[in-house]
């Protein structure tokens, strides 16, 4: 059976024996390492006022990214547009697409990527949010090529090729891709509740146009690959415990794995997490390609995007290393 592809949300998580450049540095090295396993694309996603995580500056991170890598395509997944004027947004990306013509993807989202403060930090506007679909296509516009028309040029995106993806853990972000005839990403990897719901939807709904004749699903999953399910387990801690401190409002570095991740929560916190890592893929190579093989086959998926939150590098590769070998 031919697999789908295989795609990888890079986090740059800032560890604390490490630092932001460390993170960064260990960002591109995974693109490259990823790129050799076969990968279709690595994403990174706009946060902000979050200190384990160093990719705020997106369009600069994906440049620094893209320079170790010749064929793997690199993008946003995503940014949060009501942060942005599209025109800015355009010029970045394309900008990206001049300097790594055919590789660079934009996936965009209407959630903030951070707290109430930082947005107004960021001057984001009131109402921002509701004209997502409206800035979408604004945004999808300053790539047209040149046609002679007077028009505003956000210079130097106009006829370059950027693929636009919608990104979404709920209704409308499906509704809106099948509307504009655009690949959909689900972030099942943190928010799996309408993941179902919102595949039919999207595929019901779907309108083809000439560049995307079908639909095109991309379903997020947490995996940890190791040679043993008690080693893969104890790796998996690191992610479950930054997801609660989301709970506990702590918010901070990446911290390496424990072995006993029951006695770090509480039962109310481990239901708290574990339904917001309901679709995790935890094991040895061979549970991890039987895991993968029941996503796809529940979904049906088009493209399956990682989420390997390992805090020591070279285990991240093995893991990474793993699931390409189980998956072929």
């Amino acid at each position: 059976m031919t697999q789908i592809p295989l795609s990888l949300l890079e986090l740059v998580r800032v560890t604390e024996t490490g630092g932001p450049r460390r993170a960064l540095l260990d960002a591109r090295a995974i693109a490259t390492h990823v790129e050799a396993l076969g990968f279709q694309r690595l994403w990174v996603a706009e946060h902000h006022n979050m200190q384990g995580i160093a990719s705020a500056a997106t369009s600069v991170v994906l440049a620094h990214i893209a320079e170790g890598t010749s064929r793997l395509r690199i993008g946003a997944g995503g940014i949060m547009l009501p942060n942005h004027a599209p025109y800015i947004i355009a010029e970045q990306f394309g900008t990206l697409a001049q300097l790594h013509p055919g590789r660079i993807d934009l996936a965009l989202g209407r959630a903030p990527g951070t707290d109430q403060a930082t947005l107004r930090a960021i001057r984001q506007h009131p109402g921002a949010s509701a004209r997502f679909p409206q800035d979408v296509v604004e945004l999808m516009g300053y790539f047209a090529p040149e046609d002679g028309t007077p028009r505003i040029r956000a210079v130097p995106a106009p006829g370059t090729e950027v693929a636009f993806f919608i990104l979404g853990s709920s209704h409308f972000g499906a509704m809106l891709a099948a509307e504009l005839g655009l690949p959909y990403g689900f972030a099942s990897h943190f928010a799996p509740d309408y993941l179902h719901e919102a595949l039919h939807l999207y595929r019901a709904h779907f309108k083809a146009t000439a560049a995307r004749p079908a639909p095109h699903a991309v379903v997020g999953v947490n995996v940890v690959c190791a040679e043993t399910e008690a080693e893969a387990r104890r790796l998996f801690t690191t992610q479950q415990q930054s997801f609660t401190g989301i709970f506990r409002n702590a918010r901070g570095l990446s911290q390496p794995p424990i072995d006993d991740i029951e006695s770090f929560w509480t039962p109310r916190e481990r239901a708290q997490v574990m339904g917001m890592l309901r679709c995790h893929v935890v094991g040895s190579p061979e549970q991890v390609r039987a895991g993968l093989q029941a996503l796809v086959a529940q979904t049906q998926a088009d493209e399956l995007m990682l989420v390997t939150d390992i805090y020591d590098f070279e285990a991240r590769c093995r893991s990474l290393t793993l699931t390409a070998e189980a998956w072929r």
